[in-house]
């Protein structure tokens, strides 16, 4: 399912992918090593966010269900999974992730 409504990115597609910690308390008691994760997990985003791809990114701080959400734009659902496989986070199991298409709506 790939529809969108972009009207100015033409051939683009929206997805929202949501991550989820291994535990409500993780953004409290994360170990070293997990935090190190984490660091590459941010870093990885930052770097789609500098390539176009992630429009916005970070944790949501639900008390009851912590998550991390971002919005990015594709240019075909194909890379989505790819996206996902490749981020630190997922790599080393610290974080699961769902994806979900979106039918955006951007400022002009």
């Amino acid at each position: 399912m790939s529809t969108n409504i972009s009207s100015n990115n033409p051939g683009k597609i929206h997805f929202m992918l949501k991550s989820t910690p291994p535990r409500v308390t993780f953004h409290q008691d994360m170990t070293e090593e997990e935090r190190n994760i984490m660091l590459q997990h941010i870093a990885y985003w930052t770097d789609k966010q500098n390539q176009g791809i992630a429009l916005v990114f970070g944790p949501v701080l639900n008390p009851k269900a912590p998550h991390g959400l971002a919005i990015i734009e594709v240019e075909n659902e194909a890379q989505v999974p790819k996206l996902i496989a490749e981020d630190p986070a997922v790599i080393a199991r610290v974080m699961s992730m769902e994806s979900y298409p979106m039918m955006a709506t951007l400022p002009k």
